[in-house]
């Protein structure tokens, strides 16, 4: 949950998102593809930053992917997420520039949610260990309104070098769990084998909630452990004690959210209560005003400055 009224934070690479050695593959459009997408290259060693040679020429053409390395692991579907090193450039005119790139930053980077249509096509059925080039013209990225906060033109196209280093279930963590809560903490039921949808919390009558951060466990992961700044993919609901209802839920949104945690990015309770937890778990936050929203709430999602919160939040990977 984001401090600000707008409960969803956004990092560079969700800003793009909406939305030789190896195999060729490519969309059915890419017959019809322009010599300047097509003439665009990627070299170099997977795990290591791509030498991309991108033509000094007005891009043009229909949405071309290759597939630069071919992998050998399991073939990425539309129902899991991804993490992968990347880099990305706009083309527009005759030049380009580095949008980003996870080499640089030392960690790859999370795929997960809803992608852009041109990346979605290049990266779900391609195989983790494969490296894979994507060169998207607009109506296959961010369409003709371009992506002003990104510096993205509405003409512009978008060149990815992805690198796909291993997936996950972009739903729910596996396992069952351990505990339910209960007592003086809600209790959380699962959801039935197979089901989309999320946990259900029910908050325990006539109990007064802690004035202090509860947390816990109810399914421990076998991941890693979560570190502070790192980048998270989580599903999670929030329920308001107060009033027993579900203000948010990304589980009903069927999109994973993503956030930099321990950086102030999202409320201090989730800072505090996720960081040391294990990827692959099931955690149980009661948090209260201070580690909230504070005594201001958050009216446009019905808090008010003395409701306590309770989330649900499946970790489901970290970078």
């Amino acid at each position: 949950m984001r401090r600000a009224a707008a409960l969803v934070i956004t990092p560079l690479l969700a800003a793009l998102a909406l939305a030789g050695c190896g195999s060729s593959s490519s969309s059915s459009s890419n017959a019809a593809a322009a010599d300047t997408y097509k003439s665009v290259t990627a070299s170099g060693t997977f795990g290591k930053a791509p030498k991309v040679n991108i033509p000094a020429e007005q891009g043009s053409g229909a949405l071309y992917t290759k597939t630069v390395i071919q992998g050998s692991g399991a073939a990425l579907t539309s129902s899991e997420g991804m993490i992968g090193n990347y880099v990305a450039y706009d083309w527009s005119g005759k030049s380009h520039k580095l949008l980003g790139s996870s080499y640089t930053s030392g960690k790859p980077s999370l795929f997960t949610g809803t992608l852009l249509p041109g990346l979605e096509t290049a990266l779900v059925g391609q195989k983790i260990g494969s490296r894979v080039l994507a060169v998207i013209p607009p109506k296959d990225g961010f369409g003709t309104s371009g992506n002003s906060t990104a510096g993205i033109g509405k003409t512009d196209t978008l060149v990815f070098v992805i690198d796909m280093i291993s997936v996950f279930n972009d739903n729910s963590v596996p396992g069952a769990q351990s505990t339910n809560g209960g007592g003086s903490l809600p209790t959380v039921t699962a959801p039935a084998s197979g089901s989309t949808a999320g946990p259900t919390i029910k908050i325990p009558a006539k109990v007064t909630p802690s004035t202090t951060l509860q947390v816990k466990t109810l399914i421990k992961g076998t991941g890693a452990k979560v570190t502070k700044g790192e980048n998270l993919a989580v599903q999670y609901t929030g329920v308001n004690w107060r009033t027993g209802k579900v203000f948010d839920s990304s589980w009903a949104r069927n999109s994973p959210y993503t956030v930099v945690i321990g950086a102030g990015q999202v409320i201090k309770g989730w800072d505090t209560g996720l960081v040391g937890q294990t990827v692959g778990s099931r955690v149980l936050l009661v948090i209260p005003p201070a580690d909230g929203y504070g005594k201001t709430g958050a009216s446009t999602a019905g808090i008010k400055g003395t409701d306590t919160l309770v989330f649900v939040v499946d970790i489901l990977a970290a970078d």
